[in-house]
């Protein structure tokens, strides 16, 4: 039997696998550091820092989902309309806001019953209808898109409301406002799933969903949960994407998407056990906003980028797989 067979090889392997996402990444980091030497200056840190928010925000709503699904992106737990979720909650906030005279807080307050409401129909599509995660979010991110064109005639909508603005341009001690907002947001999220009895139990029904129902856990309950939360946290994304975009801006779901779903699986390789983490989805989102202000600092066509980000999704998601079929 050769080494690489052995439970130990396997699990060897494995780990390799699984960091060659993490390696890819730090590789085209150096790369950006030697081509352009303002891209470690202070002020881009910030800028990546800033850019990073909504995608982090994003990828913390779809790590509840994963976690409490388990990290098969086929039969296991993945939310594809997060990212249509703040678009649309976007949307109906930057439409309210510019051309129905609702108040900030009543706009604020429309955009975000919606992205519950998304949320919701998300759970009873997985919990109660019975629809696989990737089917049931993938029509459903669809839809929210169609709603979101709906709303706003399928134009930009520029904003200069004061919220906005500050979330924008703000800052307390230095730091953006943003920046902060989003990191309470973050912490917040850590607690409950990493030190909360609650999301242990999260973590129980991901990791095998059988045992955790026989312990008496009602899985379907905790699944349900997940899909509303991710759909909270795509509304509080929505008043990030609106600040990054100054507007709501046609189109952006699809790139949402592809750097949501890359952050968030790319996170696990910052965990030993190499499994999705909230504080992972944090660390992937900041780094995939690196590797597009990289690219854009070194005068790479923003198409290639795009082809770039799809490869590592690729490479990510197969080195997900290849670590989980290690461990059983």
């Amino acid at each position: 039997m050769s080494a690489l067979a052995t439970p130990g090889g396997r699990a060897l392997s494995a780990a390799v696998v699984s960091a060659v996402p993490l390696l890819v990444f730090l590789a085209l980091l150096a790369y950006f550091g030697a081509r352009a030497p303002g891209f470690l200056d202070p002020a881009t840190l910030i800028l990546i820092l800033k850019q990073a928010i909504p995608t982090a925000v994003l990828g913390v709503g779809l790590s509840f989902v994963v976690i409490g699904g388990g990290d098969d992106v086929v039969a296991g737990g993945i939310d594809l309309s997060v990212p249509s979720i703040a678009v649309l909650s976007a949307a109906i906030i930057a439409d309210q806001l510019a051309f129905h005279g609702t108040g900030t807080l009543a706009a604020v307050l429309l955009g975000f019953m919606a992205a519950v409401a998304a949320g919701l129909c998300n759970a009873v599509l997985v919990t109660r209808i019975g629809m696989t995660p990737l089917l049931a979010t993938l029509a459903s991110s669809t839809a929210f898109i169609g709603f979101s064109k709906l709303v706003t005639a399928n134009r930009r909508i520029d904003l200069s409301d004061p919220l906005i603005v500050t979330l924008r341009d703000g800052t307390v001690a230095g730091l953006p406002l943003g920046l902060l907002a989003a990191t309470a947001l973050i912490v917040i999220a850590i607690a409950a799933v990493h030190r909360s009895r609650w999301g242990l139990r999260l973590q129980a029904v991901g990791g095998n969903r059988d045992a955790a129902v026989i312990a008496g856990l009602d899985a379907r309950r905790f699944v349900a949960q997940s899909f509303l939360i991710a759909g909270v946290f795509g509304g509080l994304a929505s008043l990030f994407v609106l600040a990054r975009g100054s507007g709501s801006t046609p189109g952006v779901a699809e790139t949402l998407l592809m750097e949501t779903v890359l952050a968030t699986f790319l996170g696990a390789a910052f965990s030993p056990r190499r499994v999705v983490t909230v504080w992972g989805a944090a660390l992937g989102a900041i780094l995939v906003s690196a590797l597009s202000i990289g690219f854009g600092s070194v005068g790479v066509d923003v198409f290639w980028t795009g082809c770039v980000k799809g490869g590592l999704i690729l490479v990510v998601v197969a080195a997900a797989a290849v670590a989980r079929r290690s461990r059983t």
